[in-house]
């Protein structure tokens, strides 16, 4: 879409307060004919990187902030979903992937509300979440115009932009030196850039200040820690006895998880513009559930239904991570997973120690298992009824092989 910069006066801005938003708002203003800039931020859980924004973003140029308190909604219409559905990226549990979609509608939503002519975003054009916002908004506000500065300006790196920024006295909280890439919400914390580009460098997993929700597993506790999780319908909805809300939950298990240096990938993945990239991702409480739903449903699900469900989450984490949220497909998806978790409910008791999530016990009223059939002692199984079944699964080998012997 070819945008006339002469129409555009209101711009919606995705602000972060990081980098590429704090200098997007002067670069609007010098590029496009001195437009109104309204930055939204979105609450989804990153805590203090909040704190001052407001002040921040109109130091800049801003002439508001809006922000959109977003954390419920993020928990319980995206996250839960791509937790009963056990949906991976390439191993990723998709924390920024999933966040993107929402952002992209309340960007929408304040945009239609003030009569924006545009909504602009902060993500690269080597990135995937150009992709999400775009796809989002599209679904939103189809007709909006959609500015992406990283694909028109002339700043080609991060130590372009803190230098245009220093010019412009753009506020940042970072300089060239601690200057990583990084998303963070209520689910996880991605690091990218500096050392990290290189992947036959370690991450520096024990320098302070590197890790902010949790310590290295070298550092973790030498006494492991018990957890205990209950699941109603592929529901987490109590933890150790105490019933909570799944925010309540997650913020609970990122402390404990954190603590014991839980939840650290250390990723090269396949983004969707066709390059590898590497990352350093913080998940703790997000690998604490998603390995005890993932326990719960070794015992609840049937064999077809478990099969069938680990290869869709494949396609469902791809969506996600595509930024494919708002699809026939995904909600359809959507609807096959939650028929899936009718049955997963029980309660699952795990072992943290040092990094490791260890299974430590788990137990259903709809459990599967049974003890009486699988036992190596005495019972009601009669193993001589094997050999006709096995007659029969191996008659198509059976019948090859002597069609081959003819023909030999």
């Amino acid at each position: 879409m070819n945008i006339d910069k002469s129409k555009i006066k209101k711009i919606v801005l995705a602000y972060s307060g990081g980098l590429d938003t704090s200098v997007i708002i002067p670069w609007l203003k010098e590029n496009y004919n001195n437009p109104e800039i309204i930055a939204v931020s979105a609450n989804v859980g990153q805590g203090d990187e909040l704190e001052g924004l407001e002040e921040k973003a109109k130091n800049s140029g801003a002439a508001k902030l809006v922000v959109a308190n977003l954390e419920e909604e993020y928990v319980n219409d995206y996250l839960l979903p791509c937790l009963k559905a056990d949906a991976k990226y390439e191993g990723y549990l998709l924390g920024t992937a999933n966040a993107r979609p929402l952002i992209a509608k309340a960007l929408a939503e304040v945009a239609i509300k003030e009569g924006a002519d545009a909504i602009a975003h902060g993500a690269t054009g080597k990135g995937n979440d150009q992709v999400r916002f775009e796809l989002g908004i599209k679904h939103f506000a189809p007709d909006m115009p959609i500015i992406a500065p990283w694909r028109e300006w002339d700043l080609v790196s991060r130590e372009d932009e803190i230098d245009y920024a220093a010019a412009h006295n753009v506020p940042l909280r970072i300089s060239k030196e601690t200057n990583y890439s990084k998303d963070k919400n209520l689910w996880h914390l991605s690091h990218e850039g500096l050392d990290l580009e290189d992947p036959s460098l370690e991450p520096t997993y024990e320098k302070p200040g590197f890790l902010e929700m949790g310590v290295s597993p070298l550092d973790a506790p030498d006494k492991p820690t018990y957890l205990q999780l209950d699941f109603e319908k592929g529901v987490p909805v109590a933890l150790n006895g105490q019933e909570m809300p799944l925010m309540e939950m997650l913020e609970k298990l990122n402390k404990v998880g954190g603590e014991n240096g839980i939840g650290l990938l250390d990723l090269v993945e396949n983004r969707l513009v066709g390059m590898k990239s590497r990352g350093v991702y913080e998940t703790p409480g997000g690998s604490i559930l998603y390995f005890a739903h993932e326990y719960l449903e070794t015992i609840t699900l049937d064999k077809q239904v478990q099969h069938k469900k680990s290869e869709l989450a494949i396609t469902y984490g791809e969506l996600v991570y595509d930024g494919q949220w708002f699809t026939p497909l995904r909600e359809a998806l959507a609807a096959f997973v939650d028929k899936t978790q009718e049955c997963v409910t029980g309660t699952v008791k795990l072992k943290l120690y040092k990094g490791n999530i260890i299974k430590a016990g788990v137990t259903s009223p709809n459990s599967l298992y049974s003890t009486e059939l699988a036992t190596f002692d005495e019972s009601d199984y009669d193993q001589a009824e094997a050999a006709g079944f096995i007659n029969l699964f191996g008659l198509p080998i059976q019948v090859q092989a002597k069609l081959d012997a003819k023909k030999k």
